[in-house]
């Protein structure tokens, strides 16, 4: 739903809740989620109501002639509270590959809808695997054959649980085990009998047989399947009564895909994976439904350091292990321990190097930005009823983008910001700059010495701050050469300003 106007007339009176200035460490651990608005929250309504109104119009027709989804749930939170929950087309909405149900058949979209996570299960696989290393039944350095024999083959003997968890083990990305095996444990062998494709620890590589491995050993080692281990270490202790493996509640489901082969029609409270249905619905890399409610909830115990509403389930320490880049040596795949890190094509201008998420082939998006303390969930049923009409990435930005522009970037006086690639900004007294650009954008700074202009410096970053400048005629000049946007440049100066590809900025 979009924010009254009304809040777009108070939010100038109050002290808002700014992107310039990054959080240090883990949010109080007695913080929970409550109803709220942008304007309680020190939020810019605008970009909010902008971004939900692109989403929204995804249900459309697009170039191609379909709908980018067919419905979806968006939830944002900024520091605890739950500023957007709003949802948008339908549920269900085709009866096979192309037919639209007739209109009273329609399942309408809830803000309490479920949807097949997808590969945001493999979040939930990586905080077992985190709970099994913290009662001592798994180390994160120790190869993965001391736990599972039957996998130390083909070249996998030193291959570590450290390598599943940031995708550097060297193992193909998928094998369509429902298709060349007859039963689970024929599928399960053909996981710990693969051979590597690559040499571990040489490459990164995103690969579901990393996770069905690791759910592999939160069975062995805690003696439970791993949807009981999830139930009893994660959903349960949490409240998340909404997530889990298998749905109960099918008609709160999101339907997914129209699948001929294998032949399932239009699947709806199955998941969609065919790998994870083949193994029973229960597997590492897929398999979890959920709400956008429970999903925050999960990601507000990320931001209160493991724990939430008194329940503990990850000590501090387990999560800024599952927040710290273990892939230096891979420029643009930052991953922690189950984590995916800093990832602009996803995470929009909430991105950065202490920003955390995932996202699932069935058109899901969780992000976990630590520095600001907020929150975007974007859940879609994209693969509705095909997964061949066209990807999500774009919707994916445009979630936390919203969010991202909603958060203050203000000086302490007038500031200007870049709208063009190569636009001129002149300042007599500049005091100080803000820059986040995406990769291959940049700032130059450049001084006058009474003849001609002379670069000064470069700056593709100020790490979500505000910096000073010398004080002397500056001229400033955005380039711009990446994909995707950052939360922007902005230069705040006193006296005479001359801008051309800059204009004046409120926030």
């Amino acid at each position: 739903m979009l924010i009254p106007a009304l809040a777009v007339a108070l939010v100038t009176t109050a002290v808002p809740g700014h992107f310039d200035q990054p959080q240090d460490g883990f949010a109080h651990e007695r913080t929970t989620l409550r109803q709220s608005n942008p304007y309680w929250a020190g939020l810019d309504p605008e970009p909010i109501n902008a971004a939900l109104r692109r989403l929204h119009d995804f249900t459309k027709p697009q170039a191609n002639g379909k709908p980018l989804y067919a419905g979806a749930v968006t939830l944002y939170v900024h520091d605890g509270k739950i500023v957007t929950h709003d949802r948008t087309g339908y549920a269900v909405l085709y009866e096979d590959a192309q037919t639209q149900l007739p209109e009273g058949e329609r399942v309408p979209m809830r803000k309490d809808t479920i949807f097949d996570l997808a590969s945001i299960s493999k979040l939930f696989t990586s905080i077992a695997v985190i709970q099994q290393v913290e009662q001592g039944r798994v180390g994160i350095d120790e190869r993965v054959a001391t736990y599972l024999p039957e996998f130390g083959v083909n070249g996998k003997e030193d291959i570590t649980v450290k390598q599943l968890l940031t995708h550097t083990s060297g193992l193909e990305p998928f094998i369509p085990l429902w298709k060349l095996y007859p039963d689970i444990p024929s599928r399960i062998k053909a996981v710990m009998d693969v051979k590597p494709k690559s040499t571990p620890g040489t490459t990164y590589v995103y690969s579901d047989l990393n996770l069905i491995t690791l759910g592999e050993i939160v069975s062995k080692v805690s003696g439970k399947r791993l949807d009981q281990a999830v139930r009893d270490g994660i959903t349960g202790p949490l409240g998340m009564r909404d997530t889990g493996y298998n749905p109960k509640a099918e008609d709160r489901t999101a339907a997914t895909e129209f699948q001929s082969s294998p032949p399932r029609g239009i699947v709806r409270g199955e998941v969609h994976d065919e790998n994870a249905w083949s193994l029973g619905g229960v597997a590492g890399h897929a398999g979890v439904f959920g709400t956008a409610r429970d999903l925050a909830v999960l990601g507000q115990t990320i931001l209160n350091g493991g724990t939430y509403n008194g329940r503990r389930i990850l000590a501090e320490h387990s999560v800024e292990l599952m927040l710290t880049n273990f892939n230096q040596q891979f420029p643009d795949n930052d991953h922690g321990l189950g984590f995916e890190l800093d990832q602009r094509w996803y995470m929009g201008a909430l991105s950065g190097p202490g920003t955390a998420g995932h996202t699932g082939y069935t058109g899901t998006s969780f992000v976990v930005d630590k520095a600001s303390r907020s929150i975007a969930v974007l859940l879609t049923n994209r693969v509705h009823p095909s997964r061949d009409w066209g990807s999500v990435n774009p919707a994916r930005r445009v979630a936390a983008d919203g969010l991202a522009n909603a958060l203050a970037v203000k000086a302490h006086g007038r500031q200007w910001r870049a709208t063009t690639s190569g636009g001129t900004l002149v300042a007599e007294r500049p005091v100080e700059v803000f820059v986040d650009v995406d990769k291959g954008d940049k700032l130059t700074v450049q001084h006058w010495n009474g003849t001609d202009w002379q670069d000064a410096r470069t700056i593709t970053t100020t790490g979500r701050r505000w910096v000073a400048v010398e004080p002397v005629k500056s001229r400033f000049v955005h380039t711009r050469a990446g994909q995707y946007n950052g939360r922007g440049v902005y230069v705040h100066a006193r006296g005479e300003v001359t801008a051309e590809g800059w204009s004046a900025a409120r926030r």
